[in-house]
This record gives structure tokens, C-alpha cells and sequence, in this order.
């Protein structure tokens, strides 16, 4: 049976771990000198070796006679802990185990002696994705555990863990690994496999692996797959969608060069070959980053006016999420590039600043009269073309992002506005939780899938001018239940459940308009999510049913205006109904 590269490949002692050397020290020489901690936190980024480390370390702790801090793998410890059969190395998935009795089992489990091994050693990968509870069952057997056994808690999120978690392991930092010791790796893999690589095709991976080994070994499989046992860079260009360094000059020279027509043209011609306009995006950035580095390192002459592109490379980073975001990622590109054509290269031509041909490319300097056509609808040459009604691009078409950005922010400070002057809901609190109650009593998986899938329908008005702000707040939220009338979601700050509360009108309203739905809202926290969880689980067992309790009246804050205060109470009886109080 196949194996992929990275599973083939994956370090089995701590001398084939690379990037890593800081934490293999310190591991072997905590073996060497038999002083091993009961708690190790791994943290770092995917792919840097934080489960393989653990599985190595589990595995040399055991071993009878350790050469070096390394398992000699000769003793019959060594042969069990490397065989499929043991039992005394446990590897747990905390995305897919996550909750409370999972670590009760666990905790009833870990007095039991080794089977084999001199310790029991517990691998808990993703470990941020424990449910509170689950943290707190763990807290006690972590912080006084067996003398037989050792946890390596393994996470890409410290953040999300427990600081009392933290404080009771011994903590290593995972860095990402740099991109010559992946290409070195690379290389050796490419040696053993006979595969036969263009070195341009290494250094690109490298890069774009972004310190991660496994995406590294899984892109070269993916060409492997592709183009046999030779690959070209052309391979590499085809599989990632991306597009040459030839091409990447010519485009970027129209660009500075302020040739709409052409750029529009490249755009076209990218779009319909199909590749990947977001890959694009990042290929142009690091290429205009590398030529920034060589400009101060090695004076190589940028041959595009510096003030524009140092413009180019900020705009192009700070847009970089909103490219991807977008719904339609071409037509935004063809505006950003317009806007930044209008307001920067060709103002600069005006004043006098031109573009230096020192180090172009060679660049085709006409397109076929039809491809002209097809892209301006005009019959005008490449001069006519940068500079026909500029005014009307810069009015109706160059400045729409600017625009939207502009108007969801008014957007946002018309929400803050109103916001302020919306009478608060005295007893909120106390309806919430009564929402929860009836939401939980009615709630099924069924539904909640149905609803996951109406939730993905939010993410095409995010740029929304009227509602954008109200659907990114949605899309922040999680989605925890749903009955055949309202939804529970929590967000994880409770300021975050405050402001949202009181555009709870707001929410309602858009979502059930995007979605044809007829939908109440519960927000709450994640903390009250987990507690509401847990104490219904345990109602569950214990064989409490949960019956419907009606929704308390609302209790609305009375405002100094009386005018004001008719249109708010008439909208709070529009949400609510005819139970409304005012306080």
C-alpha cells in the first residue's frame, strides 16, 4: 500500500528531526540524566514536528538501555513501543474527544500500571479543543498524576488553553522551520525517491510551506502524482494555479506602466486559464518583496518609481483579506488595480514622475485591435486607452472599494448611534437563559445541520453596505443549537454578547431575510454555553425532561424622551409582541 511522503518520512529518533535542534537538546538531556518532567506542553504551527517529538519522546523514555538519550531499539520495550499492539503509549484526539467524560474515562483508566512499558505516556493532540469541563477534569490527574504516567499535551492554539493547564507542564515553542532546511530535506527525499526536481520547484515550496515540513512533503506528492518522477517548474506553476516569473514581470510592468487596457487583458487571460487570482496576489507580493530585499541588500535597481511601489506593496497587504473575502475575487482585483492605477501611477505621469525602463522586460508593446475591443470597447491605442475619461473611472468604477469602506463605516457608526439611544432590556439576562431552556428542550442534530448550511448563505453580503456589519458579526459567532424556531449562538468575549444583544432587533431581522426564515435569537457566552451543555447532559441522565416555559415580559428602560421612547417601545413590541413593560 502507497504511503504519503510525509508519513513515509516522518522522524522515528530525535537525529532525523529537523529545525528543532533547541527542544531535542533539552529532551535527550532530560533522558540522559533521568529527570523528565510528569507534564510537557507542545505548542507551534502545523507541520513543525510537535506529534512526531512526542511519539519519539514516549517511546525513548521507555527504552531499557538509552544510547545518548536515543532508544536503542533493540530491547524488547523498544520492539513493543514501535509495534502496532501497544497499549501503553495513547494517542487521544481532543477535536474529536473532547468533552467532560472522555477525561473521566481517562481519569479512571490512568491508576491502572503499564502493561509493558515502564510508563504510561498520554499524547493529547489539539489539546485547546477541550471543552472547559474536560479542562477542569484534567486539572487534578495533571497536577498530581502517577508515578507511571506522563502527559504531552500537543496544541497550535496555546492561547485557548487554561493558564492552570500551562503552569503545570513544562513548555517548548515549536518554531516554523526555515526554508533552507526544508529545501535540504526536500532534497534528500527527492534523492531516496530518484525524483528528478528542478531546484526552482524546491525553493518555491519551501516558501510556500511557511515553515511547515508536512505541507512541504504533501506538495511534493502532489507533483509527484502530477508529472511522475520529473518535475519541472512549469509542473509547479500548473498544479498551484499560480502563474511564472516571466508572466509576473510582464503584468506588474503594465501595471507601473499604467496600461488599463493591458492589465484588464492579463486579468481575462488569467481568470479564463484558471488560476487561482488569491495564489496570484500572494506570488506578487513576495515577488515584490524580494526585489525590496534585493534593492537594500545588493542595490540591484528596482525599475519601477519607489514611491508608487512602496504604495503597491501596502495596499496590496492591507487588501490581501479583503481579495479573498470578496465574493466575486475578480472583480475586486480589477478595481484595487484600477484605483491604484488612477490615483498613483498615472497622477504621477502627470506630474512628472515616469517609470524607468532600465531592466524591463520584454515586453510585447501592442495587443490585437479585437482584444482591445473586447476589453475597452474602444477602437483606441494603448495611450488613448490610460487616459480617456479618467474622471468617470475615478467617479463611477476606481473608488467603489473606497466607497464601501466608507459607507460601512457609516454604516457602523449609524449602528453606534442607534445603539446608544435604543432603551436597554432590564431582564434580558433572564430571557436568554429562558430561550436556552426551550431552545435545548426542542433542539436536534437534524436541525442544527440544516441551519449550518443557511448560516453559509451569510457569507455573500459581508460587503454589504447596509446589513455587512451585522453578517460579520453573525459569521464570529458559533452556532451551538437550533429548534424549529430559534437558534442558540456565543460568542467568546461577553462584551461581544453585550453589543450584540442590543441589536438583537438587527440580527434577527437580516438573518431571517437572507435566509426566508422565521428565527429567534439566544446570545450568550461560551462560558454560559458550556454550562448550559453540561447541565443539561446531566438532566439528560439523570432523566429530567425539559418542558417549554413561556418567555418572560420584557422590562424596557424608560428614556427622558417620550417621542423617542414611543418608536422604540413600538419596535420592542414588534420583536417581542404585546409583552412588553416598560420600567
Amino acid at each position: 500500500m502507497y504511503h504519503a511522503l510525509y508519513r513515509k518520512y516522518r522522524p522515528i529518533g530525535f537525529d532525523s528531526v529537523v529545525g528543532q535542534d533547541a527542544i531535542v537538546k533539552t529532551l535527550k538531556n532530560s533522558i540522559i540524566n533521568n529527570s523528565f518532567s510528569h507534564a510537557y506542553m507542545f505548542f507551534g504551527p502545523r507541520g513543525t514536528g510537535k506529534t512526531s517529538v512526542s511519539k519519539i519522546f514516549s517511546r525513548n523514555i521507555n527504552c531499557l538501555d538509552p544510547i545518548d538519550g536515543e532508544a536503542c531499539g533493540k530491547c524488547k520495550n523498544c520492539n513493543y513501543s514501535f509495534s502496532k499492539d501497544c497499549i501503553d503509549i495513547i494517542e487521544i484526539d481532543a477535536a474529536s474527544n473532547n468533552g467532560v467524560d472522555e477525561i473521566r474515562e481517562l481519569r479512571s483508566k490512568i491508576s491502572l500500571v503499564p502493561s509493558e512499558l515502564k510508563y504510561k505516556v498520554y499524547i493529547i493532540d489539539e489539546v485547546h479543543m477541550l471543552s472547559i469541563g474536560a479542562f477542569n477534569a484534567l486539572l487534578k490527574t495533571l497536577e498530581e498524576p502517577p508515578e507511571h504516567a506522563i502527559f504531552i499535551l500537543a496544541t497550535t492554539d496555546p492561547q485557548k488553553v487554561p493558564e492552570t493547564i500551562i503552569s503545570r507542564c513544562q513548555c517548548f515553542s515549536f518554531k516554523k522551520i526555515s526554508s533552507s532546511i526544508i529545501k535540504n530535506r526536500l532534497l534528500k527525499v527527492c534523492s531516496d525517491e530518484k525524483i528528478d526536481i528542478d531546484s526552482k520547484v524546491l525553493d518555491s515550496i519551501s516558501l510556500l510551506s511557511e515553515g511547515g515540513m508536512r505541507d512541504a512533503l504533501g506538495m511534493l506528492d502532489k507533483l509527484v502524482s502530477y508529472a511522475g518522477n520529473k518535475i519541472t517548474y512549469s509542473d509547479y506553476v500548473d498544479v498551484n494555479g499560480i502563474i511564472s516569473d516571466d508572466e509576473l514581470q510582464k503584468f506588474l510592468y503594465e501595471i507601473f506602466s499604467g496600461n488599463i487596457s493591458k492589465v484588464l487583458f492579463y486579468i481575462n487571460e488569467f481568470d479564463n486559464s484558471g488560476k487561482n487570482l488569491f495564489q496570484i496576489v500572494s506570488q506578487m507580493l513576495n515577488y515584490c518583496r524580494n526585489l525590496l530585499v534585493d534593492y537594500y541588500i545588493s542595490n540591484v535597481e528596482i525599475a519601477y518609481n519607489l514611491d508608487n511601489f512602496y504604495c503597491f506593496i501596502n495596499l496590496l497587504n492591507e487588501n490581501m483579506f479583503d481579495i479573498k473575502k470578496s465574493s466575486n475575487m475578480r472583480i475586486y482585483f480589477e478595481i484595487f488595480l484600477l484605483k491604484f492605477i488612477n490615483d498613483y501611477v498615472l497622477k504621477n505621469e502627470s506630474e512628472g514622475l515616469k517609470i524607468s525602463n532600465k531592466g524591463m522586460p520584454d515586453v510585447d508593446k501592442h495587443i490585437d485591435s479585437n482584444t482591445i475591443d473586447i476589453i475597452s470597447n474602444k477602437k483606441n491605442n494603448d495611450e488613448k486607452v490610460r487616459t480617456i475619461d479618467n474622471k468617470n473611472i475615478n467617479s463611477n468604477i476606481v473608488n467603489s472599494i473606497s466607497d464601501t469602506k466608507k459607507n460601512n463605516k457609516k454604516s457602523n457608526a449609524i449602528s453606534e448611534e442607534n445603539v446608544s439611544s435604543v432603551p436597554k432590556i432590564l431582564n434580558i439576562s433572564e430571557i436568554m437563559s429562558v430561550r436556552v431552556h426551550n431552545i435545548l428542550a426542542a433542539a436536534s442534530k437534524s436541525l442544527l445541520k440544516s441551519e449550518m448550511k443557511k448560516f453559509d448563505l451569510l457569507n455573500d453580503y459581508t460587503f454589504d453596505q447596509q446589513n455587512g456589519y451585522i453578517v460579520c458579526n453573525l459569521l464570529d459567532s458559533k452556532l451551538r443549537a437550533v429548534s424549529d424556531d430559534a437558534i442558540i449562538i456565543s460568542f467568546e468575549y461577553e462584551s461581544n454578547v453585550e453589543q450584540n444583544l442590543l441589536l438583537l432587533e438587527k440580527i434577527e431581522k437580516v438573518y431571517n431575510d437572507i435566509t426566508s426564515s422565521n428565527k429567534k435569537f439566544a446570545i450568550i457566552s461560551d462560558l454560559e454555553w458550556e454550562k448550559a451543555k453540561n447541565e443539561y447532559i446531566n438532566n439528560l441522565k439523570n432523566k429530567i425532561k425539559y418542558e417549554i416555559l413561556d418567555e418572560p415580559e420584557i422590562i424596557l428602560e424608560k428614556l427622558n424622551n417620550d417621542s423617542n421612547n414611543d418608536i422604540l417601545l413600538n419596535s420592542a413590541v414588534d420583536l417581542f409582541g404585546d409583552i412588553v413593560e416598560i420600567e
